[in-house]
């Protein structure tokens, strides 16, 4: 037989071989394929992994309850309330907060019907009798702004001055490029858009506000701003390679806050979301028509 016949015919076998042991390989596999973004995006089930479903919640390093509220999809004012946080909402390390209406009454209703450990006698009674009535002769010089109930006192909640105008007169694109991924309404589903661009790239406020968040403490979005634009409104803006605003900060519309990056992501991209009291809506039908 000719040596080129030879060599074609060696060839040929191992090819069929190799394509053999891959169509095993892929015929054997158990482990499903990582769910993500049409474009590459980071995966979905990191979006979400980071989200709060408990109904109580206790404070880490780093949070603010702009941030936890965001992982639980609840309105910031809400757990608030539910916690008597007054403005502007600040919480420490270790601090136990009630993030449902029903935890709250439950944990109230176990309180009350605790049995009291102290014991009655004839002093005591003389001493609550006395204590009764400073009680009674305070209630009228207490401070402006607290209210007295079941025998505590509770800060009434002060609305949060703001420094910037409540009404969005518009919204503007954070960043120009191609959008890769889309809003999507399901329960794993892309809660904001994700917009394609080089590193480096400028990214901008959608509205004024002021920044109530600015770090990588949650966890697949990487670097991460929150804007507070009104009492309802918030944006984010997720995986920039560097922030250039601080929380507390108040900025203004088209203001450059951070740096385009893929921190938490396999690319370079934007995850851009809206949410109105607490809930993610699609930014489409705010941003204006390209």
């Amino acid at each position: 037989m000719p040596r080129f016949s030879l060599t074609f015919h060696y060839r040929y076998v191992v090819t069929i071989v190799l394509c053999s042991v891959l169509l095993s390989a892929c015929s054997t596999r158990n482990d499903p394929a990582p769910v993500i973004g049409m474009y590459g995006g980071v995966p979905l089930k990191e979006r979400v992994k980071n989200s709060i479903t408990t109904s109580e919640y206790i404070v880490k390093k780093g949070e603010t309850l702009y941030s936890i509220a965001w992982r639980a999809n609840s309105d910031v004012r809400q757990i608030a309330q539910l916690n008597k946080i007054s403005s502007p909402y600040r919480i420490f390390p270790g601090q136990k907060l009630f993030l449902t209406e029903k935890t709250f009454k439950k944990a109230t209703e176990d309180s009350k019907n605790k049995p009291s450990t102290k014991k009655s006698s004839k002093g005591s009674s003389t001493a609550n009798k006395k204590s009764n009535k400073k009680v009674l002769a305070t209630t009228k010089k207490q401070a402006y702004g607290k209210n007295v109930t079941d025998g505590k006192v509770y800060q009434k909640s002060i609305p949060e001055k703001t420094e910037f105008s409540q009404k969005i007169h518009r919204w503007q694109w954070p960043v120009k490029g191609k959008i890769i991924d889309y809003f999507s309404n399901q329960a794993q589903g892309n809660k904001g858009i994700d917009i394609a661009g080089r590193r480096g790239t400028n990214i901008k406020a959608a509205a004024d506000g002021k920044v109530v968040y600015a770090g990588d403490a949650l966890r697949g979005y990487g670097k991460l701003i929150i804007i507070k634009h009104n009492d309802d409104y918030l944006s984010a803006y997720a995986h920039n390679d560097k922030l250039l605003v601080k929380e507390q900060q108040v900025v203004k519309g088209g203001k450059v806050i951070a740096k385009m990056g893929d921190t938490d992501s396999v690319k370079v991209m934007l995850h851009f979301e809206i949410r109105f009291r607490g809930k993610s809506i699609n930014p489409l039908k705010y941003l204006p028509k390209k």
